[in-house]
């Protein structure tokens, strides 16, 4: 059928020109800096180019007439497609207008210091991803998306309910805070369930911080932080679709549209949908490999106009969410019970939040919002049901810049209210329910002061108040050095970050299998201390090709750190505050690269060990790999509005969770890796064609790795008189029924197809 496809479009574009009679093709391609080039190429004939002059304007001749393709690329813009129509002897005119490129070297950033600043000035060092970049491997949700990021892994926490969160450098997803236009939307129980349901089509940008951010955002800012940009809607595309469904049945329907009144309001509006409802059992363990989803999600925002262009904005999200996984014969009547094993999570969630800036001389922005999240889940006979409700407000004032600093100053408001059935809010009583209620509120202050036009020193100080815990200062230090042309950077920062813990609602394996939870005293908050060295040097050569080098050094100590004791008992996840320290250190690279030729490129790479250390010894945290590495190929044809995309990522061994000596199963996992190839057609009219296939050595885990699924409710199992397990001769290795040993998704190879369109 894909070959039947590409001949047809092969076709189809060389039966368009006609070689008998010719004209001419001119322009001006325009330009904000003066200097700057631009390639133009007739698609079909790679000797008909030329380069524009100084000025942006080239002459394209001669060229037959009939209609025709023509591309035009430049560094640091989106290759831009254009057809035009050429009569006998006819002279055809045009301005072209072109989009930053992903790759451009000066985009904007706002998450490393909350002000609107160019990539290469902000002191912290801010990596930006572009929805055109996750376009080359498109996934159904955010949450996989995350994979194609060097140093950034979703991490499956279930085989059974595929529920998972977020390592950035190795620290898990409760240590990376979820921002959705810089506000702290996802938290809590949305650490595990938050990324999906995010309508894509929406999406302008992420920016990624990669260590504590505290300082600004407050408690989860440990490790780092995700923010994700949405489009303004004054600058969106009137509509936009994306439709993917993949071989095994899968569906995602992105859709995005805007209104607008003039001079009162931009409305911006995205559905998403998802369903996969087809059990696939393929590796005969009789659980199904996926879980099946069912979701549906919403996204509002509203730019209203106001006088001196101050800022009024409003937005909000509601997502609902039917998943399970389990036993292949189960069905929603067995839910709850224990003759058929499955766990079904429904979930329903909802967002506001809201910017508006005072109508006052001085620069003062009120920021807000709200969220609430309602879960009701089975895990096997163990049910879990929590709702968690978290409000937030935040007053900034950008005081008017004198000399060379630049102030920032606000005060933030945080209330956490959570509610569950289990241990974590029961009272004296286990018939006293006590629901958690925090409240926080802090205040901060940053200073960037810019020393010269090369060396700039940043200084920020926040400091909250916890019920429980009293005062938390969170200070940090950045410094940055460019050279003159800005293509060599340099920044180096050290800072603070802190976290308060809800183990039920961040850690899904305390609620699944036969492990019982115990807690050993109270949990203290975590805190860090982390040191980041970063440097970029940029090339541009003479044939308007561009590299960049990304290169870090991080490490990480905590103190007070909460890690589940796995080996203490077999029978037990411990969670207690680690009698010693953890560190995460490492080294991580970027290489990316553009040319006009048509190849785009990014490999990354990342080094680590992330260990534990205690009076016993130390040992390497679970589930983290010691290296990791991401790449991305693109090439764009000369013959054809055709590009090519080759996608992948690549693990190294991880420590695994066993049940006891007599647990056969592998302590490590092997080297893996995920592979994925991708074809797009730019057609005409603003719609693209796409298709290619995924997890092309077609990898999964070993077939064993939930221990013990043909016996889910643990009734064939002995335990003595202090819980253990016995070894019998049934059971020789003394396992129960346990799915938390999961270290890649059980999803072999599969086929996908899709089609965008836009209106712009």
């Amino acid at each position: 059928m894909l070959k039947k496809f590409i001949l047809y479009s092969f076709g189809f574009l060389l039966s368009s020109f006609t070689q008998a009679q010719t004209g001419e093709f001119s322009g001006r391609v325009l330009f904000e800096d003066e200097g700057q080039i631009a390639a133009i190429q007739l698609i079909g004939n790679t000797k008909i180019s030329t380069p524009t002059d100084l000025n942006g304007y080239f002459t394209l001749a001669p060229l037959p007439a009939g209609e025709h393709i023509i591309k035009i690329i430049s560094l640091g813009f989106k290759t831009k497609f254009i057809r035009i129509e050429i009569a006998e002897n006819q002279k055809v005119f045009r301005e072209i207008e072109l989009e930053e490129n992903p790759l451009s070297l000066d985009e904007a950033v706002v998450s490393g210091t909350l002000r609107p600043v160019s990539k290469a000035e902000s002191p912290v060092p801010v990596e930006v991803y572009t929805a055109q970049f996750f376009q080359a491997n498109p996934t159904p949700s955010l949450f996989e998306s995350m994979q194609n990021i060097n140093g950034v892994r979703p991490q499956l926490n279930c085989n059974v309910c595929n529920t998972g969160d977020i390592h950035i450098n190795g620290l898990e997803g409760p240590y990376t805070l979820i921002l959705i236009d810089g506000m702290p939307i996802v938290s809590g129980l949305a650490t595990v369930y938050g990324l999906t349901g995010i309508p894509q089509s929406l999406i302008e940008r992420i920016e990624i911080v990669k260590g504590p951010a505290s300082a600004l955002y407050g408690s989860e800012a440990v490790g780092g932080l995700i923010n994700i940009i949405t489009k303004n809607p004054s600058s969106a595309p009137l509509f936009s679709a994306d439709i993917l469904g993949s071989s095994w049945g899968e569906v995602n329907t992105d859709l995005g549209w805007k209104y607008s009144k003039p001079k009162k309001f931009d409305l911006l509006t995205g559905v998403n949908y998802f369903n996969y409802s087809f059990p696939i059992d393929n590796n005969k363990d009789g659980f199904t490999d996926i879980t099946l989803q069912n979701r549906f999600s919403i996204f509002e925002k509203i730019n209203f106009h106001r006088a001196n262009n101050k800022l009024f904005s409003l937005a909000g999200r509601y997502v609902w969410e039917d998943r399970w996984g389990g036993q292949m014969n189960w069905t929603p009547e067995f839910r709850g019970g224990d003759s058929i094993y499955g766990e079904s999570i429904r979930t329903n969630r909802w967002e506001v939040m809201g910017v508006y800036e005072l109508g006052t001389t001085e620069n003062v922005v009120l920021q807000w919002s709200a969220n609430g999240h309602n879960q009701d889940s089975y895990y096997g006979t163990t049910a879990y049901s929590a709702d968690q409700y978290i409000g937030f407000a935040q007053l900034l004032w950008y005081p008017e810049s004198k000399g060379r600093h630049s102030w920032l100053m606000g005060a933030a408001y945080r209330y956490t209210y959570y509610d569950d059935n289990t241990a974590a809010t029961a009272g004296a009583s286990l018939d006293l329910n006590q629901p958690s209620q925090i409240h926080l509120p802090g205040l901060f202050a940053q200073d960037e002061w810019s020393l010269d036009d090369q060396h700039t020193l940043l200084t920020a100080l926040r400091i909250d108040h916890n019920p429980q815990h009293g005062f938390i200062p969170s200070p940090r230090i950045n410094y940055k050095w460019n050279s003159l042309d800005k293509k060599q950077v340099l920044r180096f920062g050290v800072g603070n970050g802190f976290r308060v813990v809800n183990v039920f609602a961040e850690d899904h394996a305390a609620l699944t299998g036969a492990r019982r939870v115990e807690f050993a005293g109270n949990l203290n908050p975590e805190t860090s201390w982390n040191a980041n060295l970063n440097f970029i040097q940029k090339f541009i050569t003479k044939k308007d090709a561009f590299l960049s080098i990304d290169a870090s050094l991080f490490y990480t100590h905590f103190s007070n750190r909460i890690l589940p004791d796995y080996d203490s008992d077999p029978n037990k996840i411990i969670y207690a505050n680690l009698n010693g320290s953890s560190v995460s250190k490492g080294l991580s690279i970027q290489l990316e690269s553009m040319s006009a030729s048509g190849f785009s490129t990014s490999v990354g790479a990342t080094l680590m060990d992330v260990r534990v250390f205690e009076d016993a010894g130390n040992f390497r945290q679970f589930l983290t790999e010691s290296f990791s590495g991401v790449w991305s190929i693109g090439y764009l044809f000369h013959t054809l509005p055709i590009k090519l995309d080759y996608t992948g990522n690549v693990y190294g061994p991880m420590r695994l969770p066993l049940l006891g000596a007599l647990d056969s199963r592998a302590a490590e996992s092997p080297w893996w890796n995920l592979q994925n190839i991708q074809l797009t057609y730019y057609a005409k009219g603003g719609w693209e064609y796409y298709g290619g296939i995924k997890n092309l050595l077609n990898f999964t885990p070993p077939a064993n790795s939930i221990a013990r699924a043909f016996d889910p409710f643990d009734k064939g199992v002995e335990f003595d008189s202090n819980g253990q397990v016995i070894a019998t001769e049934q059971n020789p290795e003394a396992l129960s029924f346990d799915p938390t040993y999961v270290f890649a998704p059980n999803q072999g190879i599969r086929g996908f197809v899709g089609i965008r369109y836009r209106i712009k």
